[in-house]
């Protein structure tokens, strides 16, 4: 098992990666929630898969374990499950001292952290990421929240959960698009924050693609190591952690664009190519990069492009993202390969250029 901690201005704490549930158990008696109400939070399939597994790991070291489920995907990331989540948790009596455990992908851990920063003004939870998107991503950093009138995550709350555990055997029951679209943020990291990271996701793609057990961990620990400095530096969003956003302003208004038909992360593969053609326009990355980009981007099965929208509209929707002030857009741009910063003063017509990139118009 790897351990290592993050650690917040507002809270440290530390996330687990293993090959099992082991050591689960006892990561929840190490943070001392033994003895309280549990509420699991789960959708459709991590309920079919894992919570059986899960109620039988905590045993009877609660004082109750109830849980509640929804249908799987972003269609259900709504206020209105938020609700059905907050009757579950009146009805059980849940109170300060309760905690909540987000057993599932990006939308649970989302959602149920977002509920566990409100309830009450706030009681602890956990993440329990079984997908690899939330496992590199979403899991780590405190960012909770719910989409709302189309927009991606425009309700929310920065929240620390009091461990993260993760499993890479859940990854073997993850359907190949999934695994697919959480390739696109491990290959953010490596993009944004650290070369010699992506040149080991070049080496080893063969054998991560194939899940094999050290490859995963690997990509686990670096992704997660880089997410967690970049959180430790600056947990609010207020300068570096923008960074982290790189490709998301142009994928997340692809992803509102066409009702949340593609997966996160291959909206965020989509628009990690239009920043890049915006740095290969202004010279700081180079015609190679941009190909071999392209390239590692398709042999994960992750789209480079986007057809049926068109470059107005979604440079449109763009102004809907959170980074936007003032009505001008906040883009995150590499100096280099490894090396990002925000910008605010691309202009209309280069974000234009970059967009007709990924529509092909």
């Amino acid at each position: 098992m790897k351990i290592f901690e993050v650690k917040a201005k507002s809270a440290s704490y530390p996330i687990y990666i293993n090959d099992s549930f082991e050591g689960l158990s006892e990561a929840f008696e190490k943070a001392g929630l033994f003895g309280r109400k549990a509420l699991i939070i789960c959708d459709s399939n991590t309920e079919r898969l894992y919570l059986d597994i899960l109620k039988e790991i905590l045993g009877d070291n609660f004082l109750s374990v109830c849980h509640t489920s929804f249908p799987a995907g972003e269609k259900s990331k709504t206020l209105e499950t938020i609700y059905d989540f907050y009757k579950v948790m009146t009805e059980n009596r849940l109170d300060r001292k309760s905690v909540v455990i987000a057993l599932g992908g990006g939308v649970v851990g989302d959602m149920a952290g977002f509920a566990a920063a409100t309830y009450m003004r706030g009681i602890k939870y956990v993440q329990i990421p079984t997908t690899l998107l939330s496992q590199v991503d979403s899991s780590v950093g405190g960012k909770t929240g719910v989409d709302f009138m189309g927009g991606k995550n425009l309700i929310g709350a920065f929240y620390q959960p009091e461990f993260v555990f993760m499993n890479t055997k859940t990854l073997y029951t993850l359907p190949e698009r999934e695994f697919s679209a959480g390739m696109a943020e491990v290959i953010k990291y490596g993009y944004i924050i650290d070369r010699g990271y992506l040149d080991m996701l070049f080496r080893n793609k063969t054998e991560i693609k194939e899940l094999r057990t050290s490859a995963i961990s690997d990509v686990l620990y670096g992704a997660c190591k880089a997410k967690a400095y970049v959180v430790s530096e600056d947990e609010k969003e207020t300068g570096l952690r923008e960074i982290l956003n790189f490709g998301h302003t142009f994928g997340h208004a692809v992803e509102s664009l066409l009702g949340f038909r593609l997966l996160h992360g291959e909206c965020v593969s989509i628009g990690m190519m239009a920043a890049l053609a915006l740095c290969r326009e202004r010279g700081s990355v180079s015609d190679e990069d941009y190909k071999a980009a392209e390239g590692l981007m398709r042999f994960f099965g992750l789209p480079v492009d986007v057809r049926g929208l068109g470059a107005e509209e979604i440079h449109s929707r763009m102004f809907m993202d959170k980074k936007t002030k003032n009505n001008i857009i906040t883009l995150v741009l590499l100096k280099g390969i490894g090396e990002a910063y925000s910008d605010s003063s691309v202009g209309s017509d280069e974000i234009d250029r970059a967009i007709l990139k990924i529509t092909g118009e």
